[in-house]
């Protein structure tokens, strides 16, 4: 499974509520979410491989004092492929040695952010003394993308190239040993869970919209019917308690300063009527601490 960095899990429960006012906050998300649907696209292909490899998906990994993070790492025997997933669309081109869109207005060139991530993972290999091939690879998976101008030498898979692609990775003779797990192991245990350099839009408890988000569209449009909160959008149904539970975690990750009580969890909520219900599952699942009117859980 893919992980979700904390950035972006906080910008989409800001997004859900309603907090993203700002035009450059909207576009940021936007692209973070846009980014994260193609890289499941291209996770759907990569779980069709059948060698013998293992396939890393999302790291973000530091080597002196500087981070970068890696889109899919796929470990062959001999071989390491290094993949920097796009989904881009719309038209692009290359001219002089920079990258365009089609209004004429300059890009980040994807190539340069795929050269210095290759440094970088080849920096870290040597200080953990693993010594792989590692091939870089720009891999576009949305199909409405047009890039003219590249020069036929670049590191790229286009969306059409995309299944010859991935035929071409089950063709790899590949037999893993221990080596190769040991370099997943370490890979793994050096991904950080929180960049340094997030960005996060400016919000605070009053100003966002409160409600129970549905699990499955990330919407406020959900009411409580018994024992189920029920999604009006998408129809989705889902176990109240499971629902405060995620609100409470929503909490955290918002406001880790913030004690979890009764009637802040009910406010967030809004749409579970009951603060005794609210305190059952709490009490439930969770450590209660203090007494009375200072009663939180951990």
């Amino acid at each position: 499974m893919r992980p979700i960095s904390k950035e972006f899990k906080i910008s989409r429960i800001i997004h859900a509520r309603g907090g993203l006012s700002d035009q450059g906050d909207w576009n940021y998300y936007t692209r973070l979410e846009k980014g994260f649907e193609g890289e499941l696209t291209f996770d759907k292909l990569t779980d069709k491989l059948q060698n013998d490899c293992v396939v890393i998906k999302g790291l973000l990994l530091e080597v002196n004092n500087s981070e970068f993070q890696i889109d899919t790492l796929i470990i062959f025997q001999r071989i390491l492929y290094l993949i920097d997933v796009k989904n881009y669309e719309g038209d692009y081109y290359y001219e002089k040695g920079l990258f365009y869109r089609a209004t004429g207005n300059i890009n980040k060139d994807p190539l340069m952010q795929l050269n210095r991530c290759k440094t970088l993972f080849l920096q870290l290999l040597q200080q953990l003394d693993f010594h792989f091939s590692v091939e870089p690879l720009l891999v576009f998976v949305n199909p409405e993308l047009t890039l003219m101008q590249a020069p036929r030498d670049f590191p790229i898979v286009f969306p059409t190239q995309l299944n010859r692609f991935l035929k071409k990775l089950e063709m790899i003779p590949s037999r893993l040993n221990g080596v190769h797990r040991q370099l997943s192991e370490r890979l793994i245990a050096l991904h950080k869970e929180e960049s340094s350099n997030m960005r996060l839009p400016a919000y605070d408890f009053q100003h966002l919209d409160k409600g129970v988000m549905c699990q499955e569209c990330r919407c406020l449009s959900t009411a409580a019917k018994g024992k189920f909160l029920v999604c009006s959008k998408c129809g989705h149904q889902e176990l109240v308690d499971s629902a405060v539970l995620r609100s409470v975690a929503e909490i955290r990750l918002l406001f880790p300063g913030e004690r979890i009580t009764t009637n802040l969890v009910y406010e967030w909520c809004g749409i579970v009527k009951s603060k005794k219900t609210i305190r059952r599952i709490l009490s439930k699942h969770l450590n209660k601490k203090g007494y009375g009117q200072w009663t939180y859980y951990e």
